[in-house]
């Protein structure tokens, strides 16, 4: 049974849903055996300095992650939920795949961390048969329910209370016989154990320590089953976080007086000798070892079942299942078999970094996903709990830096993961289900670009792209030429399609024309359409062209395709005339009846004579730039080659002709392409002209219609007629 309805979903507070799975999870297995020798390296006012770094980070992050909390609708998923809403789902999917299976390693590191407990008290067991237990002791409270889940945290919780109290005990009783003068100073730093006390120093310290400050995510993992995220996450998040940093910095005080420094250094269980109750500090390292475990597998799960919702991963169906009460069945067994195959592999010290450095690229992305928003300033960023600008900018600085400082080779492997999993996502065509920022991102950055490009001058040849405005009132016209169209702007250039007719209520061509638009922008041209409603064709394409000149991309390029139905003197030339004035280029394109557009092998661009006038020396070379320009495209896109043509009347001229289009060919990059020079009559010459699917011709403001005929007719093949806006530069 598909468990979806609400009612029979348990859903929990802030104190059992947040505040205790946080602070048991940040109240772990370091603040037991590895804070003594925390400050007998650092001392005290080192191991007080490392506390306050560390939980910096980790509350910059959770400032950003309440603000944008209390700005969503935040499902389940928690981080990825968040990342996800923002971003998209291919940056959350790229965060939450690692992050998953990150913490399915994290909750074999705290069972084996509860089987080093386990055995100091019963140094006989079998370590395999106390992993397996505990395993399965896990993920039969997991399995039952999260509820279950809870409530044993808070038996897990009285406990580590009860540990407390024992230390609380030994310090009445007089554990803290040091003076304060040999505690309240820097350490020595002469390392541990393990590297036979050779040293260490301060980032190595804070790299041992700074894993006890994560996990403030445990709570926020629980986002889909609680009654209200908004206010739980924030709030319980933030007072775990609080109360952990003062039992930190009490411990630290507490155990710098209760213990000498040799003591500090060489006994990981300092902490149990100077309780006044031992064994119950072995049962809060057991308990903290426990309830971290149980918060892992219980977070990890949701991720996994918020994955499947969003259909990120394969079998997405299967892992979205929940039962009656709403509990993720599916998942919970996914992730079940995922911890049991990491605890065949015994020992997981070469992989563990990465769950921490997880935990750290997490909250970086948490961090951007605020200073994204901040930045864009949208009116949709309106979150109750607010936050000043630089806290999210602190948070990604110290948790990158942290990154780096815990161990920068294995830093730059999960950095890498996580593209290598955002290029896979990327590349599945996920539908994200809800509006995320990345729209607002990109209109942000061209409304950016627009302003700070805005006072430059006009001629921006360089960056010269088609973007071509097509009028349109014949469909079936459009079709035909879609894929001449598509040729000319590939691969950055762009179509606007505009639609003329007068007023009707009943018509598709605005339905029509977006279709077409969608099917440019599959086939890798961005394309927009829009209708014009008037009763006079020319007056309808002039009004757009002159309300577009306004616009920051505004179309270059005005594309008509001459139609057998069309008025040139009265339809076609006043567009031409308004285009020139407007400072817009021209393609006026007459498609042969029969010819079509051949093989698109070869393209004819016909080149004026130049007779005295045959320097290259500036960039003004006439009507010929966007000629050649369009036919480079063409050529590029058909795979054709380029013939440039001259004609000219004088023999003594065929030379210095000849020159010319060589000089054009280099000085624009034209490899590969013919040139030619005929002597004659051009009108004479065009019937014995070398044979092509396009001919190009320059022209004149005051174009013929007998010429355009002409010119069809006699080089038997389509002809496409150019007016350059002055904009345009081949030699750029």
């Amino acid at each position: 049974m598909n468990g979806n309805a609400p009612k029979q979903i348990k859903k929990f507070g802030t104190f059992g849903g947040v505040f205790t799975p946080t602070l048991l999870t940040i109240l772990g297995v370091i603040m037991y055996l590895r804070l003594g020798w925390v400050v007998g390296n650092a001392g005290l006012l080192g191991a007080w300095l490392i506390i306050l770094i560390s939980f910096l980070i980790t509350l910059c992050t959770a400032l950003s992650m309440s603000a944008i909390t209390t700005n969503i609708r935040i499902g389940a998923g928690g981080a990825y939920a968040i990342v996800s809403q923002a971003l998209g789902l291919e940056v959350g999917g790229s965060l939450g795949i690692p992050r998953y299976i990150s913490q399915g390693l994290a909750v074999t590191m705290y069972i084996f961390g509860f089987r080093e407990g386990w055995l100091a008290i019963f140094p006989g067991h079998n370590a395999f048969l106390v992993d397996i237990i505990v395993f399965a002791s896990l993920f039969t409270i997991a399995y039952i329910s999260a509820n279950l889940a809870i409530k044993t945290q808070f038996i897990i919780m009285g406990i580590i209370l009860l540990s407390f109290i024992s230390i609380i005990i030994a310090a009445y009783n007089g554990s803290m016989a040091l003076p304060l003068s040999d505690s309240l100073s820097w350490g020595t730093y002469k390392g541990s154990v393990e590297n036979g006390f050779k040293g260490s120093s301060f980032w190595i310290v804070f790299a041992v320590f700074f894993p006890a400050a994560t996990g403030i995510m445990a709570g926020a993992n629980m986002s889909g089953e609680l009654k209200n995220p908004k206010k739980s996450i924030p709030t319980g998040t933030l007072w775990a976080i609080g109360v952990s940093f003062v039992i930190y910095m009490l411990l630290a005080f507490w155990i710098s007086r209760s213990a000498s420094e040799e003591e500090l250094l060489t006994n990981y269980y300092v902490m149990v000798d100077k309780a006044y109750f031992g064994p119950l500090i072995i049962a809060g390292v057991l308990g903290a070892t426990f309830s971290s475990a149980l918060a892992s597998i219980v977070g990890s799960s949701r991720i996994l079942f918020a994955m499947g919702e969003h259909k990120v991963l394969p079998y997405s169906t299967l892992l979205s299942g929940t039962s009656a009460t709403g509990q993720p069945r599916n998942a919970m067994v996914v992730t079940g078999i995922l911890i049991f195959l990491t605890l065949l592999l015994r020992n997981i010290n070469a992989v563990a970094p990465l769950v921490t450095l997880f935990f750290l690229i997490t909250y970086a992305m948490i961090n951007i996903v605020v200073i994204i928003e901040q930045r864009l300033g949208l009116i949709s960023y309106r979150p109750v709990f607010k936050i000043h600008k630089w806290v999210p900018w602190l948070g990604l600085i110290s948790s990158i830096f942290a990154m780096f400082i815990i161990n920068p080779s294995v830093s730059l492997i999960s950095i890498a993961i996580v593209f290598v999993v955002y290029w896979y996502l990327s590349r599945q065509n996920l539908e994200t289900p809800f509006e995320d920022v990345r729209s607002g991102l990109f209109v942000s950055f061209a409304e950016w670009a627009a302003k700070h490009t805005w006072g430059m001058k006009q001629l921006q040849q360089r960056a010269w792209k088609a973007n071509l405005m097509v009028p349109v009132r014949d469909v079936n016209g459009l079709k035909g030429n879609f894929e001449f169209l598509r040729n000319i702007a590939r691969p950055k250039g762009s179509i606007k399609l505009l639609g003329i007719e007068p007023f009707n209520e009943h018509s598709k061509l605005a339905l029509e024309l977006e279709r077409i638009s969608a099917s440019f922008r599959e086939k890798g041209v961005f394309s927009s359409s829009t209708v014009i409603h008037a009763k006079q064709f020319a007056n309808g394409i002039n009004y757009g062209s002159q309300a577009l000149q306004g616009a920051f991309f505004k179309p270059n390029i005005m594309f008509l395709n001459l139609q057998s139905h069309d008025d040139y003197n009265n339809e076609i030339k006043p567009v031409m005339k308004e285009s020139i004035r407007l400072e817009i280029g021209i393609l006026l394109f007459n498609l042969h009846a029969t010819a079509l557009l051949g093989q698109r092998n070869t393209i004819n661009v016909w080149v004026s004579n130049r007779q005295g006038n045959w320097e290259l020396g500036g960039w003004d070379i006439g009507n010929l730039d966007l000629s050649i320009l369009v036919a480079y495209k063409l050529k590029m896109n058909w795979k054709a080659r380029i013939r440039l043509i001259m004609v000219v009347d004088d023999p003594a001229e065929e030379t210095n002709a000849k020159n010319f289009l060589e000089s054009l060919k280099s000085l624009a990059r034209l490899p590969e392409t013919l040139t030619e020079v005929y002597i004659g009559e051009f009108n004479d010459f065009l019937t014995k002209a070398p044979s092509a699917d396009l001919n190009i011709f320059g022209m004149q403001d005051t174009l013929p219609f007998n010429f355009i005929s002409n010119m069809t007719e006699k080089t038997n093949s389509s002809c496409l007629f150019v007016k350059d806006s002055g904009h345009e530069s081949i030699l750029a």
